[in-house]
């Protein structure tokens, strides 16, 4: 499989060092000084196209790729309270794909399943109260993380007392802390750490007077990430649409 990459730092580059593991080429590498590559018929030549970049390039990438007809997969958040309906009829009305998810670990999307299946059964005991705690390093900008949300609104769906997410608070990687632990009870409360080189902590919190129950996803590197994206561009090769972790993944 002929493979681009959209996006060339630590995660562009373990995505690479995977694929060519795996015996694809990779024929692309764009990078924010070499933007004029999406014009090139050697990313024009590609089966899929793996972007991991910043939010606020996220959709443009996508249109520069779609305008070659190549199909993208992509971890990038933020992009889609202003840009879904677009990406959602390009892919549905105009033939263009796009696999996008908030994280590709095989391993959180397994956690995700459990998340699902235990607010499923929590809906049914209110004496718990739900909380999440999501743990980045200290490059990380965004708070709560793309994955947390995921998460929070999987909650949200099946737990009826819950019907929003909202931040409580933040730690900063210099020991200060913004925000509050005080949330108003139909919200589930989010909080927030940066510290060293954290690839992802995630832990789900139901609590009663009685006892608490929690489970956690504990990311040991960024390579669970890389190679979850690159089966995510093998199974978009031979698939279209709008597409995500449920599809290729059938918990």
């Amino acid at each position: 499989m002929k493979i681009a990459l959209i996006g060339y730092g630590k995660m562009g580059k373990m995505i690479e060092q995977i694929a060519l593991s795996r015996g694809h080429e990779i024929v692309s590498i764009i990078d924010v000084d070499n933007q004029e590559e999406f014009e090139s018929e050697a990313f024009a030549s590609a089966d899929v196209a793996i972007e991991f970049t910043a939010p606020h390039v996220a959709y443009a990438n996508y249109l520069k790729a779609f305008a070659k007809h190549v199909k993208v997969v992509s971890g990038s958040t933020g992009w889609m309270k202003d840009h879904g309906d677009d990406v959602r009829r390009m892919c549905s009305e105009e033939g263009q794909t796009l696999f996008w998810a908030s994280n590709f670990s095989v391993g959180v999307a397994i956690f995700s399943a459990v998340n699902r299946y235990l607010a499923k059964i929590m809906n049914a005991f209110p004496q718990y109260d739900v909380s999440m705690e999501e743990t980045h390093h200290v490059h990380k900008l965004d708070h709560p993380s793309g994955t947390a949300i995921t998460l929070a609104e999987e909650i949200t769906a099946s737990l009826d007392r819950k019907d929003d997410w909202t931040v409580g608070t933040l730690l900063n990687p210099d020991g200060s802390l913004e925000g509050s632990r005080e949330s108003a009870p139909d919200k589930l409360r989010i909080d927030c750490v940066r510290r060293g080189e954290v690839p992802g902590i995630h832990s789900i919190c139901y609590d009663s007077e009685a006892d608490s129950i929690t489970i956690t996803h504990d990311a040991h590197s960024r390579k669970g990430f890389a190679l979850g994206a690159v089966l995510a561009a093998e199974y978009t090769a031979t698939h279209r649409g709008l597409l995500t972790i449920s599809d290729m993944f059938h918990f």
